[in-house]
């Protein structure tokens, strides 16, 4: 099946799932009321395995503008700068929303880089280990001025990892089938480096000893679900 012929379905899917949906009626129930609370100081810890956080490096926050788009989406926003032994550090940047309906999808960062006067000079996708779980990321090569900061980043919609676009919007038909209306969290991690294999490594190296310090109630939301 050839990528015109692949995309033409998906469209078809989608439309097939959003007339269901209208259907089915509007999804009324939100899935952040559901079970345990998202609190995103106590989910991201704040040392583990050899990262601890930076008290003496400021967090850098987003030029006004986006920072009002982000609180428009977002219920809570954590950011924090770690620190290990060898004085390497990473950012960790995690975004929040309690409602991820078609009104209030994810600020994605090749959006978000750019609105900051950043250069996106390259976007791949790529899987990482993390507690045991095969988790899809992203990987940006971004730049400001002599600032290098490759960056890897996530979605969940609910309890799963949405890889694309497309995905997502997928992720909340589902949801909505069953009446609910899917939560979503934007985690990002980024460290300001030359060398951007390096960079990603370290940042694998962070995700995995992040996720197996995550509680167990909360890896589901922040990891997905195993398929």
């Amino acid at each position: 099946m050839n990528q015109t012929r692949r995309q033409a379905l998906l469209a078809f899917g989608l439309m097939v799932g959003t007339a269901a949906l209208a259907r089915a009626g509007k999804p009324h129930i939100k899935l952040a009321d559901q079970g345990a609370r998202i609190d995103l100081e106590a989910v991201f810890p704040k040392h583990f395995g050899r990262w601890q956080i930076d008290a003496n490096t400021p967090v850098i926050l987003p030029a006004p503008d986006v920072q009002a788009k982000l609180d428009a989406i977002y219920n809570q926003v954590l950011s924090r700068t770690y620190v290990d032994a060898d004085g390497y550090r990473i950012m960790l940047s995690v975004a929040y929303g309690g409602d991820q309906s078609d009104g209030m999808s994810i600020h994605l960062p090749e959006t978000c880089y750019p609105a900051q006067g950043f250069q996106v000079s390259s976007n791949e996708a790529a899987v990482l280990n993390a507690d045991g779980r095969a988790v899809p990321v992203h990987r940006l090569e971004t730049r400001l001025g002599s600032r290098y900061e490759p960056v890897t980043y996530w979605i969940t919609i609910g309890d799963r990892v949405a890889a694309s676009r497309s995905q997502q919007k997928l992720i909340q038909i589902r949801f909505g089938l069953k009446g609910l209306i899917p939560d979503g969290m934007l985690v990002r991690i980024s460290s300001i480096d030359r060398d951007t294999r390096a960079a990603q490594q370290r940042q694998a190296e962070f995700a995995n000893e992040m996720a197996q310090a995550i509680p167990p109630a909360f890896k589901p939301r922040v990891l997905g679900t195993f398929s």
